[in-house]
């Protein structure tokens, strides 16, 4: 997924927990969605930093830069 369209999407998903926040909604279903946001971050990050490192190594190891990258953003 394109990463401007994945930033729109956390956007979106934080501007709704605002709404759900002015309109009294229940504190777990706010956390819910802050977890979610939360994890679309990770993602997000993942994306942006495997991207960015590839550039560098051999295609042949970019999977392993991947399995790498999300061991570090899961600490």
């Amino acid at each position: 997924m394109d990463v401007t369209k994945r930033i729109n999407r956390l956007i979106g998903q934080l501007k709704g927990i605002q709404r759900m926040v002015e309109t009294n909604r229940d504190c777990s279903e706010v956390i819910q969605q802050i977890s979610a946001v939360k994890k679309a971050i990770d993602g997000l990050s993942k994306t942006i930093l495997v991207s960015d490192i590839c550039q560098y190594v051999p295609s042949k190891d970019s999977k392993k830069v991947e399995e790498m990258v999300e061991r570090a953003i899961n600490l």
